[in-house]
Protein backbone atom coordinates (compact mmCIF):
# COMPACT_ATOMS: atom_id res chain seq x y z
CA UNK A 1 0.00 0.00 0.00
CA UNK A 2 1.38 3.30 -1.27
CA UNK A 3 1.80 6.12 1.70
CA UNK A 4 -1.38 8.08 -0.16
CA UNK A 5 -3.50 5.36 0.26
CA UNK A 6 -2.26 4.73 3.97
CA UNK A 7 -2.89 8.35 4.82
CA UNK A 8 -6.18 8.37 3.54
CA UNK A 9 -7.19 4.87 4.55
CA UNK A 10 -6.58 6.41 8.24
CA UNK A 11 -8.46 9.71 7.34
CA UNK A 12 -11.67 7.51 6.44
CA UNK A 13 -10.62 5.63 9.77
CA UNK A 14 -10.83 8.79 11.43
CA UNK A 15 -14.12 10.40 10.20
CA UNK A 16 -15.76 6.98 10.77
CA UNK A 17 -14.65 7.48 14.60
CA UNK A 18 -15.98 10.79 14.61
CA UNK A 19 -19.40 10.12 12.99
CA UNK A 20 -19.79 7.69 15.94
CA UNK A 21 -19.00 10.28 18.50
CA UNK A 22 -21.46 13.03 16.62
CA UNK A 23 -24.38 9.88 16.44
CA UNK A 24 -23.50 9.34 20.71
CA UNK A 25 -23.26 13.40 21.42
CA UNK A 26 -26.65 13.84 18.96
CA UNK A 27 -28.53 10.71 20.88
CA UNK A 28 -27.48 12.81 24.23
CA UNK A 29 -28.90 15.69 23.83
CA UNK A 30 -31.85 13.82 22.43
CA UNK A 31 -32.31 12.39 25.60
CA UNK A 32 -31.61 15.50 27.10
CA UNK A 33 -34.59 17.25 25.49
CA UNK A 34 -36.83 14.60 26.44
CA UNK A 35 -35.72 14.79 30.24
CA UNK A 36 -36.85 18.47 29.69
CA UNK A 37 -39.80 18.12 28.45
CA UNK A 38 -40.49 15.88 31.51
CA UNK A 39 -39.90 17.94 33.94
CA UNK A 40 -41.93 20.66 31.79
CA UNK A 41 -44.86 18.69 32.25
CA UNK A 42 -44.52 17.84 35.55
CA UNK A 43 -44.93 21.60 36.77
CA UNK A 44 -47.05 22.51 34.01
CA UNK A 45 -49.07 20.49 31.92
CA UNK A 46 -49.71 23.52 29.32
CA UNK A 47 -46.30 24.48 29.07
CA UNK A 48 -44.31 26.16 26.30
CA UNK A 49 -41.61 23.75 24.84
CA UNK A 50 -40.17 26.07 22.18
CA UNK A 51 -38.54 29.33 23.60
CA UNK A 52 -37.40 31.80 20.46
CA UNK A 53 -34.79 33.45 22.97
CA UNK A 54 -33.11 30.20 24.00
CA UNK A 55 -33.26 29.18 20.22
CA UNK A 56 -31.20 32.56 19.32
CA UNK A 57 -28.73 32.69 22.22
CA UNK A 58 -28.12 28.97 21.62
CA UNK A 59 -27.35 29.58 17.66
CA UNK A 60 -25.48 33.32 18.44
CA UNK A 61 -23.05 31.41 21.16
CA UNK A 62 -22.22 28.27 18.08
CA UNK A 63 -21.98 31.42 15.64
CA UNK A 64 -19.21 33.08 18.18
CA UNK A 65 -17.59 29.88 18.77
CA UNK A 66 -16.93 28.26 15.66
CA UNK A 67 -13.78 28.25 14.11
CA UNK A 68 -14.33 26.94 10.72
CA UNK A 69 -13.91 25.42 8.41
CA UNK A 70 -17.44 25.48 7.85
CA UNK A 71 -19.08 28.96 7.71
CA UNK A 72 -20.70 30.21 11.08
CA UNK A 73 -23.62 30.46 9.40
CA UNK A 74 -23.45 26.97 7.95
CA UNK A 75 -23.13 25.68 11.35
CA UNK A 76 -25.62 27.67 12.76
CA UNK A 77 -27.96 25.88 10.61
CA UNK A 78 -26.58 22.43 11.69
CA UNK A 79 -27.44 23.13 14.94
CA UNK A 80 -30.83 24.56 14.06
CA UNK A 81 -31.55 21.30 12.38
CA UNK A 82 -30.52 19.77 15.82
CA UNK A 83 -32.16 21.65 18.05
CA UNK A 84 -35.66 21.38 15.35
CA UNK A 85 -35.19 17.56 15.67
CA UNK A 86 -35.05 17.50 19.47
CA UNK A 87 -37.87 19.60 20.05
CA UNK A 88 -39.82 17.74 17.81
CA UNK A 89 -39.31 14.61 20.44
CA UNK A 90 -40.75 17.08 22.98
CA UNK A 91 -43.93 18.29 21.05
CA UNK A 92 -44.06 18.82 17.49
CA UNK A 93 -44.75 22.22 16.51
CA UNK A 94 -47.10 23.19 14.35
CA UNK A 95 -46.64 26.17 11.93
CA UNK A 96 -48.96 27.98 9.47
CA UNK A 97 -47.45 30.09 6.92
CA UNK A 98 -48.44 32.00 3.79
CA UNK A 99 -48.67 29.46 1.12
CA UNK A 100 -49.04 27.66 -1.46
CA UNK A 101 -45.94 24.85 -0.65
CA UNK A 102 -42.88 26.23 -2.52
CA UNK A 103 -43.14 30.03 -1.56
CA UNK A 104 -40.69 32.06 0.02
CA UNK A 105 -42.43 32.29 3.12
CA UNK A 106 -42.72 28.21 3.33
CA UNK A 107 -38.82 28.69 3.35
CA UNK A 108 -38.05 31.10 5.83
CA UNK A 109 -40.58 28.95 8.05
CA UNK A 110 -37.92 26.11 7.92
CA UNK A 111 -35.14 28.39 7.65
CA UNK A 112 -36.76 29.73 11.36
CA UNK A 113 -37.77 26.24 13.09
CA UNK A 114 -35.86 23.37 11.11
CA UNK A 115 -37.48 20.85 9.04
CA UNK A 116 -38.79 18.97 12.08
CA UNK A 117 -41.49 21.40 12.55
CA UNK A 118 -45.47 20.50 10.75
CA UNK A 119 -46.17 23.40 8.60
CA UNK A 120 -48.83 24.34 7.03
CA UNK A 121 -49.87 26.19 4.43
CA UNK A 122 -52.69 28.90 4.31
CA UNK A 123 -54.36 30.81 1.23
CA UNK A 124 -53.73 34.54 3.14
CA UNK A 125 -52.30 36.33 5.67
CA UNK A 126 -55.28 36.84 7.43
CA UNK A 127 -55.46 33.06 7.86
CA UNK A 128 -52.47 32.33 9.31
CA UNK A 129 -53.77 34.95 11.85
CA UNK A 130 -56.56 33.15 12.37
CA UNK A 131 -54.89 29.60 12.45
CA UNK A 132 -53.03 30.60 15.40
CA UNK A 133 -55.71 33.20 17.13
CA UNK A 134 -57.88 29.43 17.37
CA UNK A 135 -54.94 27.34 18.74
CA UNK A 136 -54.93 25.32 16.04
CA UNK A 137 -51.40 25.65 15.48
CA UNK A 138 -48.61 27.52 17.80
CA UNK A 139 -47.15 29.85 15.01
CA UNK A 140 -47.38 31.38 12.12
CA UNK A 141 -45.04 32.75 9.39
CA UNK A 142 -46.21 35.76 7.22
CA UNK A 143 -44.04 38.27 5.11
CA UNK A 144 -43.82 41.67 6.20
CA UNK A 145 -41.16 43.67 4.36
CA UNK A 146 -38.93 43.39 1.08
CA UNK A 147 -35.58 45.72 0.36
CA UNK A 148 -36.45 46.21 -3.02
CA UNK A 149 -40.97 46.70 -2.41
CA UNK A 150 -40.99 47.91 0.33
CA UNK A 151 -43.58 47.03 3.17
CA UNK A 152 -46.36 44.52 2.98
CA UNK A 153 -49.55 47.10 3.70
CA UNK A 154 -51.53 43.66 4.50
CA UNK A 155 -49.15 42.22 6.86
CA UNK A 156 -49.28 45.70 9.13
CA UNK A 157 -52.97 45.71 8.78
CA UNK A 158 -53.76 42.12 10.29
CA UNK A 159 -51.95 43.50 13.66
CA UNK A 160 -54.43 46.40 13.92
CA UNK A 161 -57.03 43.92 15.30
CA UNK A 162 -55.40 41.27 16.56
CA UNK A 163 -54.26 40.19 20.22
CA UNK A 164 -51.17 38.38 18.85
CA UNK A 165 -47.56 39.03 19.35
CA UNK A 166 -44.41 38.73 17.58
CA UNK A 167 -41.99 36.13 18.53
CA UNK A 168 -39.52 36.32 16.18
CA UNK A 169 -38.13 37.69 12.62
CA UNK A 170 -36.24 35.87 9.67
CA UNK A 171 -34.68 37.98 7.21
CA UNK A 172 -34.26 35.56 3.78
CA UNK A 173 -31.96 36.66 1.12
CA UNK A 174 -34.16 36.23 -2.45
CA UNK A 175 -33.29 34.68 -5.59
CA UNK A 176 -35.62 34.45 -8.14
CA UNK A 177 -35.01 31.67 -10.77
CA UNK A 178 -36.31 31.43 -14.47
CA UNK A 179 -37.97 27.87 -14.46
CA UNK A 180 -39.17 25.58 -17.21
CA UNK A 181 -40.65 22.61 -17.96
CA UNK A 182 -38.77 19.52 -19.79
CA UNK A 183 -40.75 20.23 -22.92
CA UNK A 184 -39.71 24.37 -23.37
CA UNK A 185 -36.57 25.49 -24.59
CA UNK A 186 -34.90 29.00 -24.17
CA UNK A 187 -35.74 30.52 -27.79
CA UNK A 188 -39.67 29.17 -27.28
CA UNK A 189 -40.55 31.09 -24.34
CA UNK A 190 -43.45 33.18 -25.50
CA UNK A 191 -45.08 33.60 -21.77
CA UNK A 192 -43.81 34.13 -17.85
CA UNK A 193 -45.99 33.38 -15.11
CA UNK A 194 -45.10 35.18 -11.65
CA UNK A 195 -46.07 37.39 -8.84
CA UNK A 196 -46.13 41.05 -9.37
CA UNK A 197 -43.69 41.39 -6.89
CA UNK A 198 -41.08 39.26 -8.09
CA UNK A 199 -42.31 40.87 -11.52
CA UNK A 200 -41.24 44.23 -10.38
CA UNK A 201 -37.50 42.87 -8.70
CA UNK A 202 -36.73 41.27 -11.66
CA UNK A 203 -38.11 44.15 -14.15
CA UNK A 204 -34.73 45.09 -15.59
CA UNK A 205 -33.38 41.40 -16.77
CA UNK A 206 -36.42 40.80 -18.30
CA UNK A 207 -36.27 44.00 -20.36
CA UNK A 208 -33.38 42.67 -21.72
CA UNK A 209 -33.85 39.60 -21.95
CA UNK A 210 -37.00 38.83 -22.88
CA UNK A 211 -38.62 41.74 -23.45
CA UNK A 212 -41.65 40.56 -26.24
CA UNK A 213 -42.48 38.17 -23.63
CA UNK A 214 -46.00 37.76 -22.03
CA UNK A 215 -45.80 38.26 -18.34
CA UNK A 216 -48.67 36.89 -16.57
CA UNK A 217 -48.88 37.70 -13.20
CA UNK A 218 -50.47 34.92 -10.47
CA UNK A 219 -51.07 34.46 -7.25
CA UNK A 220 -47.61 33.12 -5.85
CA UNK A 221 -44.67 32.49 -7.46
CA UNK A 222 -45.18 28.50 -6.60
CA UNK A 223 -48.33 29.14 -8.38
CA UNK A 224 -45.84 29.96 -11.41
CA UNK A 225 -44.21 26.88 -11.09
CA UNK A 226 -47.54 24.69 -11.08
CA UNK A 227 -48.66 26.05 -14.47
CA UNK A 228 -45.53 26.01 -16.55
CA UNK A 229 -44.98 22.31 -15.25
CA UNK A 230 -47.30 21.12 -18.18
CA UNK A 231 -47.00 23.95 -20.17
CA UNK A 232 -45.04 24.85 -23.55
CA UNK A 233 -43.13 27.86 -24.14
CA UNK A 234 -43.61 29.44 -21.02
CA UNK A 235 -41.52 30.29 -18.04
CA UNK A 236 -41.98 30.75 -14.56
CA UNK A 237 -39.85 33.12 -11.93
CA UNK A 238 -39.70 31.31 -8.49
CA UNK A 239 -37.25 30.39 -6.30
CA UNK A 240 -35.11 26.78 -5.26
CA UNK A 241 -38.09 25.45 -3.10
CA UNK A 242 -40.57 25.46 -5.98
CA UNK A 243 -37.99 24.51 -8.83
CA UNK A 244 -37.83 21.66 -6.96
CA UNK A 245 -40.90 21.03 -5.29
CA UNK A 246 -42.15 21.09 -9.47
CA UNK A 247 -39.19 19.60 -10.75
CA UNK A 248 -38.43 22.14 -13.06
CA UNK A 249 -34.76 23.59 -14.98
CA UNK A 250 -33.33 26.90 -14.53
CA UNK A 251 -32.53 28.28 -17.59
CA UNK A 252 -31.29 31.16 -15.86
CA UNK A 253 -30.38 31.57 -12.14
CA UNK A 254 -30.54 34.93 -10.05
CA UNK A 255 -32.01 37.04 -12.30
CA UNK A 256 -32.94 39.75 -9.32
CA UNK A 257 -32.27 43.23 -10.23
CA UNK A 258 -30.91 44.27 -6.84
CA UNK A 259 -27.82 41.13 -5.65
CA UNK A 260 -29.24 42.58 -1.94
CA UNK A 261 -32.78 41.58 -2.52
CA UNK A 262 -34.17 40.14 0.57
CA UNK A 263 -37.74 39.68 2.68
CA UNK A 264 -38.14 40.03 6.06
CA UNK A 265 -40.84 37.77 7.68
CA UNK A 266 -42.42 37.68 11.09
CA UNK A 267 -42.85 34.82 13.59
CA UNK A 268 -46.42 35.13 15.01
CA UNK A 269 -47.48 34.04 18.38
CA UNK A 270 -49.53 34.13 21.64
CA UNK A 271 -46.46 33.94 24.24
CA UNK A 272 -44.54 37.18 25.49
CA UNK A 273 -40.90 36.37 24.71
CA UNK A 274 -37.83 37.26 27.77
CA UNK A 275 -35.20 38.54 26.85
CA UNK A 276 -32.29 37.16 24.36
CA UNK A 277 -29.60 39.79 24.70
CA UNK A 278 -30.16 41.24 21.21
CA UNK A 279 -34.00 42.21 20.86
CA UNK A 280 -35.98 44.10 18.69
CA UNK A 281 -39.23 45.28 19.95
CA UNK A 282 -42.58 46.34 17.62
CA UNK A 283 -45.38 48.63 18.01
CA UNK A 284 -48.12 50.69 16.58
CA UNK A 285 -49.02 54.24 17.68
CA UNK A 286 -52.13 56.26 16.95
CA UNK A 287 -51.41 59.75 16.98
CA UNK A 288 -53.73 62.82 17.37
CA UNK A 289 -53.89 65.29 13.82
CA UNK A 290 -52.33 68.10 15.40
CA UNK A 291 -49.26 70.27 14.27
CA UNK A 292 -45.75 68.62 15.67
CA UNK A 293 -47.04 64.89 16.04
CA UNK A 294 -44.31 63.11 14.64
CA UNK A 295 -41.37 65.37 16.28
CA UNK A 296 -43.91 64.23 19.79
CA UNK A 297 -43.73 60.66 18.83
CA UNK A 298 -40.10 60.36 18.06
CA UNK A 299 -38.19 63.09 20.39
CA UNK A 300 -38.16 60.47 23.42
CA UNK A 301 -36.77 57.60 21.40
CA UNK A 302 -33.78 60.34 20.25
CA UNK A 303 -33.35 61.29 23.92
CA UNK A 304 -33.33 58.37 25.18
CA UNK A 305 -30.86 56.82 22.47
CA UNK A 306 -32.68 53.98 21.37
CA UNK A 307 -32.42 52.75 17.34
CA UNK A 308 -34.97 52.87 15.49
CA UNK A 309 -34.60 50.22 12.41
CA UNK A 310 -38.28 51.03 10.58
CA UNK A 311 -40.82 53.99 10.33
CA UNK A 312 -44.33 53.39 8.74
CA UNK A 313 -46.83 55.54 8.20
CA UNK A 314 -50.60 53.40 7.65
CA UNK A 315 -54.25 55.38 7.60
CA UNK A 316 -56.31 54.88 10.56
CA UNK A 317 -59.13 52.13 9.69
CA UNK A 318 -60.66 53.77 12.81
CA UNK A 319 -61.23 57.35 11.47
CA UNK A 320 -60.73 58.82 14.49
CA UNK A 321 -56.95 59.87 14.32
CA UNK A 322 -55.10 60.32 11.12
CA UNK A 323 -51.89 58.95 11.83
CA UNK A 324 -51.15 55.40 12.78
CA UNK A 325 -47.48 54.28 12.83
CA UNK A 326 -45.27 50.99 13.18
CA UNK A 327 -42.00 51.43 14.52
CA UNK A 328 -39.47 48.89 14.92
CA UNK A 329 -36.34 49.67 17.16
CA UNK A 330 -34.02 48.07 18.85
CA UNK A 331 -34.11 46.71 22.50
CA UNK A 332 -36.56 44.43 24.81
CA UNK A 333 -39.71 46.28 26.44
CA UNK A 334 -38.08 44.83 29.93
CA UNK A 335 -35.04 46.87 29.76
CA UNK A 336 -35.32 50.01 31.60
CA UNK A 337 -34.89 52.66 29.27
CA UNK A 338 -37.12 51.17 26.87
CA UNK A 339 -40.26 50.93 29.60
CA UNK A 340 -39.34 54.66 29.88
CA UNK A 341 -39.43 55.67 26.50
CA UNK A 342 -42.70 53.54 26.11
CA UNK A 343 -44.20 54.68 29.19
CA UNK A 344 -43.39 58.52 27.60
CA UNK A 345 -44.93 57.71 23.86
CA UNK A 346 -48.19 56.41 26.14
CA UNK A 347 -48.65 59.57 27.59
CA UNK A 348 -48.40 61.71 24.15
CA UNK A 349 -50.33 58.85 21.57
CA UNK A 350 -53.84 58.22 21.13
CA UNK A 351 -53.20 54.83 21.58
CA UNK A 352 -50.42 52.92 21.73
CA UNK A 353 -49.94 48.84 21.06
CA UNK A 354 -46.70 46.92 21.45
CA UNK A 355 -46.82 44.09 19.61
CA UNK A 356 -43.87 42.38 20.78
CA UNK A 357 -40.44 41.83 21.67
CA UNK A 358 -38.49 39.46 20.20
CA UNK A 359 -34.62 37.87 19.70
CA UNK A 360 -33.30 40.09 16.17
CA UNK A 361 -33.15 37.25 13.54
CA UNK A 362 -29.95 35.34 14.00
CA UNK A 363 -30.18 33.45 10.47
Amino acid sequence: MSDTSRDLEELRERIDALDLDILRLISERATCAKQVAEIKTERDPDAAFYRPEREAQVLRRIMALNQGPLDSEEMARLFREIMSACLALEQPIKVAYLGPEGTFTQQATLKHFGESAVSLPMAAIDEVFREVEAGAVNYGVVPVENSTEGVINHTLDSFMDSSLRISGEVVLRIHHHLLVGETTRRDKVSRIYSHPQSFAQCRKWLDAHFPHAERVPVSSNAEAARLVKTEWHSAAIAGDMAAKLYGLTRLAEKIEDRPDNSTRFLIIGSHVVPMSGEDKTSVVVAMRNQPGALHDLLEPFHRHQIDLTRLETRPSRSGVWNYVFFIDFKGHRDEPRVTAVLDEVRLRAAELKVLGSYPMGVL
